[in-house]
């Protein structure tokens, strides 16, 4: 391993046998690289396979040849990895998060939502129906009522049809078919709503992810550069080479008495700069994963809610209706003489009309077309668990990435690695001549 890392971050192969075994260690890690872009833009941006494929295999051949022939490239692309645990990192994994919960949770939400609007529409189309059936039952009683009144009188005293008309039962499929017009108006822009929201979010996040890897190598190379250009640019590592150079001019005593402001590399000890950093950067990683817990909180509520209406509405029971109608009707003897003598009058019945009336007035019916509620996802919660604990352990591995570039650069432009080792003694050398 060590000596094809060696021949990896030479410059220039030393032979053929040198340039066949960089040849063959570019093209396996372009090609795992071209696997993992295509699954990448396939399976995560959501991108067609063929689009997919295409820029898999044109950036397979671009990357070949440029860590083949580029040794600065070569560099920058080997730091590119441990920089995935840093911030950089942590936003394409912030993205991807995004975009499985938009994905996956969002439809979930509307489509409990669409659940409650049916179970209402199903309430007020039956409710509604039964209520226009009631007046049927209004017409029957009128009838039969104006009937008895017909009856109970004399053919010259008969009043006229008495009977009451309902004009409502005639407007029923009018009623009906708007209410059908009104759900089919509520479906459609719920679909558009969330076909608005998953576009709006898959193009936001391709343009973030591409945005987050052009910057990612961005980083990477303008670390390179202050690596190169900058000797006290991250700086302040006792590595072996300082311990050689102090070894040998007999100054030992100067790494130990900086001992507080210098970390080993391969040492677990942080800085006070690298804690306060790892602290800031796990309450963002806490905030973006209270937003998403939010988010996962509104899944399980209308999930709740969705199944609670739908089993309250299936249990909905009749509600019973009674009409009572009670006429007596009776005809007065000669009342005005009655009147004259103040005394009650007397009255010869005639026909009394008592009869009760039932009605159900059902508030849900068996026909309704309700689509069953759609529990969370356990496994896109399992998946975004996993990768909040990628991100929580990537804010405290921050500073060893960083470390790890340190020593990839190192290996890559050793002459210069050996600069910054002589200017960091020569540091600690002035300072410890003026204490």
């Amino acid at each position: 391993m060590a000596e094809l890392w060696w021949i990896y971050s030479k410059p220039v192969p030393a032979d053929s046998r040198e340039l066949w075994t960089l040849f063959l260690q570019c093209s396996c890690i372009t090609a795992v690289i071209g696997g993992l872009f295509y699954n990448w833009m396939f399976a995560s941006l959501e991108y067609s396979w063929q689009l997919s494929v295409a820029m898999a295999i044109s950036f397979s051949l671009l990357l070949l040849l440029t860590l083949f022939l580029v040794h600065p490239a070569r560099c920058v692309f080997s730091m590119i990895m441990p920089t995935l645990g840093t911030k950089q990192g942590r936003k394409l994994l912030f993205s991807t998060c995004i975009m499985i919960a938009v994905v996956n949770i969002t439809p979930n939400i509307i489509s409990n939502i669409k659940t409650i609007l049916q179970v209402i529409q199903c309430i007020c189309k039956s409710s509604s129906d039964s209520l226009l059936n009631s007046t049927a039952l209004l017409e029957k009683v009128s009838w039969e009522f104006g009937d008895a009144v017909q009856e109970a009188t004399q053919s010259i005293y008969k009043p006229m049809n008495g009977h009451f008309r309902f004009s409502l039962l005639q407007n029923s499929s009018l009623i009906y078919q708007k209410m059908h017009l009104a759900g089919e108006k509520i479906s459609r822009e719920f679909l558009s709503v969330e076909v608005l929201v998953k576009d709006s979010v898959r193009v936001a996040n391709r343009l973030a992810a591409g945005f987050f890897m052009l910057y990612l190598c961005f980083e990477s190379s303008w670390y390179l550069k202050n690596y190169l250009t900058n000797l006290s640019f991250d700086n302040f590592y006792i590595t072996k080479k300082l311990e050689c150079l102090a070894m040998d001019r007999r100054e030992a005593h100067l790494l130990v008495g900086s001992s507080k402001k210098l970390i080993r590399p391969t040492g677990l000890k942080l800085s006070r700069e690298e804690v306060v950093l790892c602290l800031v950067q796990a309450m963002l990683v806490t905030v973006a994963l209270m937003l998403m817990l939010v988010l996962v909180a509104m899944d399980h509520f209308a999930f709740s809610v969705a199944d609670t209406a739908v089993r309250k509405a299936a249990q909905f029971s009749a509600v019973p209706v009674t009409l009572s109608i009670k006429y007596k009707a009776e005809i007065g003897i000669m009342p005005f003489l009655y009147k004259l003598f103040w005394r009650p009058s007397e009255a010869l019945p005639l026909r009394d009309f008592n009869r009760t009336y039932h009605h159900q007035l059902i508030f849900s019916s068996a026909r309704c077309r309700i689509s069953p509620p759609r529990p969370p996802n356990p496994s896109v919660l399992l998946v975004v668990g996993l990768l909040f604990c990628i991100l929580y352990g990537s804010v405290f591995l921050e500073p060893f990435a960083r470390r790890l570039c340190r020593g990839i650069a190192a290996s890559f432009f050793q002459g210069r690695e050996e600069k910054r080792v002589l200017h960091l003694y020569r540091r600690l050398a002035r300072r410890h001549s003026r204490e």
